[in-house]
């Protein structure tokens, strides 16, 4: 039997942008659509070269796409958002078809590509893991045999008997992913789903996501967490607006993806294209990392200051009573590492009202290691949130001999650049009297 889990070969996915939905069809119309598809999709989806037709509404989600994986990998997707990473799973899992290339699966797939993916809402939580448990090839017996593990890891004991329209996103989440997990399929596909989580079920969810890899079973798992990806990962796949951009070994393809992360980052800051959460306000329309004569900079030394910087503009003659700047400093690999507003330091603004303005943050003797860092802005009027800003700048901290000594700190053994003093004194033996 061969040993590979996963062939991909020139696999390409393409969208038209503002495409109609299809209406629903009789089952006649259906035989007749079957019938004559073949030639339509000789004539509609390629020319006479042989390559997909495009044009001015086409997006290609994924383009020539080509790699294996062999059983028991576990095997990383990494790339930014919008880099065809959910895509890629969804064309694995036969939820979409490609429009070029092929994708070939040796073994029984469990995916868990969005909270709750295959449960039917009606159903009762124990309901849906038979459901599912079938859907997979599993007998009666066998998943009898995982039930009662499967639901201790979920934590809905209670709720089993109750159709998951009524669970909470949480409740549903967990749900699915220990169906996913524990139902032994041969190979896992895992979306970025557990960013929804909470800390101590994304810890549980990473922990069974160890075993299943060290059973011997394939793991196709794309997540931001470049910690977890580290930490899970033998090799990744990067992808990079639709295409291929690196296929080997974890360090070396996560160090790729953050070097095209920081090039793109430190570029011109377009905080229109950011993504906000729904009750923001785009009130910050610009933003800037600068060094300590007041430009513009994006790498660092150890222990340098750093200064933060955004304006702001209220439309419409709105005003901001109590401006208030926050940031949250984010390592790339192992998440939040610190963040503070100007209101919990006690800064307060020397006017009443302000239109526009141009808030500072300074950062005195980073107490970071070296790395990538991302910065997420917030701009408040006193406690209220107006806007925010998730991964608005972003900068790097270079190895630097800042003890003078010829060497720089250990960058894995965490993110904190400690400093301190020694001393060291010499000491006489104790002498202890011993009575015989």
């Amino acid at each position: 039997m061969s040993d590979t889990a996963i062939r991909v070969e020139q696999l390409g996915k393409f969208y038209k942008i503002g495409a109609q939905k299809a209406k629903y069809k009789t089952f006649r119309d259906t035989l007749a659509h079957a019938a004559a598809t073949p030639a339509r999709m000789a004539r509609s989806l390629f020319s006479r070269n042989g390559q997909a037709k495009t044009d001015d509404n086409t997006f290609w989600a994924l383009k020539d796409i080509s790699f294996e994986v062999k059983r028991g990998e576990v095997v990383g997707i990494i790339g930014r958002n919008g880099a065809g990473k959910s895509t890629l799973l969804k064309i694995l899992s036969r939820i979409t078809d490609p429009t070029t290339g092929f994708a070939e699966i040796h073994g029984r797939v469990g995916s868990l590509l969005e909270v709750g993916t295959g449960f039917h809402p009606e159903l009762t939580g124990r309901e849906n893991i038979y459901l599912n448990g079938a859907i997979l090839g599993m007998s009666k017996a066998d998943i009898e045999r995982r039930f009662d593990e499967m639901v201790a890891f979920a934590e809905v004991e209670k709720f089993i008997d109750t159709p998951v329209k009524h669970y909470s996103s949480g409740m549903y989440l967990r749900l699915a992913f220990a169906v996913a997990a524990h139902l032994e399929p041969e190979i896992l596909l895992v979306d970025e789903v557990l960013a929804v989580g909470d800390a101590q079920f994304q810890k549980k969810c990473l922990g069974k996501m160890g075993e299943v890899a060290k059973e011997g079973r394939t793991v196709l798992f794309v997540s931001h967490n470049m910690a977890a990806i580290d930490n899970l990962c033998s090799d990744v796949i990067v992808l990079c607006t639709g295409e291929l951009a690196f296929k080997g070994k974890t360090s070396t393809g996560i160090e790729q993806y953050l070097s095209g992360l920081a090039t793109a980052e430190n570029s011109q800051v377009d905080l229109s294209l950011r993504n906000r959460p729904s009750w923001a306000l785009p009130w910050i329309v610009d933003a800037r990392v600068l060094n300590t004569e007041g430009k513009q900079q994006s790498n660092f030394g150890l222990g340098s200051d750093v200064t933060i910087e955004l304006d702001f503009r209220t439309p419409n003659g709105e005003k901001l009573r109590r401006p208030v700047m926050g940031l949250v400093v984010n390592h790339s690999v192992r998440g939040t590492v610190g963040a503070i507003n100007s209101l919990m330091t006690g800064f307060e603004p020397n006017k009443s009202e302000y239109s526009m303005g141009r808030i500072r943050c300074k950062i005195s003797g980073t107490p970071f290691l070296q790395g990538l860092y991302t910065v997420d802005l917030w701009l408040g009027d006193g406690p209220r949130d107006v806007d925010t800003v998730t991964g608005a700048l972003s900068f790097s901290i270079e190895a630097t001999d800042i003890y003078g000594t010829g060497r720089s700190p250990f960058a894995t053994l965490g993110i904190a650049l400690i400093r301190a003093s020694w001393e060291i004194e010499a000491t006489r033996p104790v002498l202890v009297a011993h009575k015989d």
